[in-house]
């Protein structure tokens, strides 16, 4: 486990954080609203599987415009 200690977590904390603050939000948003473009059930697994890529993409592609 030396390559753990190795690793500058000051650096990535602010990513891992930002992650996990953009999937609940996205994760909400797919829950509150259930009116995606494709199946409701795919989003929650990219978003879920894909962590940060999986979380921009719905917003990008995924949340259907009233």
């Amino acid at each position: 486990m030396p390559e753990l200690a190795s690793i500058p977590w000051n650096l990535l904390m602010p990513l891992i954080v930002l992650q996990f603050i953009l999937m609940i939000v996205a994760l909400v948003d797919v829950i509150r609203h259930r009116r995606t473009n494709g199946p409701f059930i795919m989003w929650i697994f990219i978003i879920v599987l894909g962590n940060l890529i999986g979380s921009i993409l719905y917003f990008i592609f995924g949340r259907r415009q009233v």
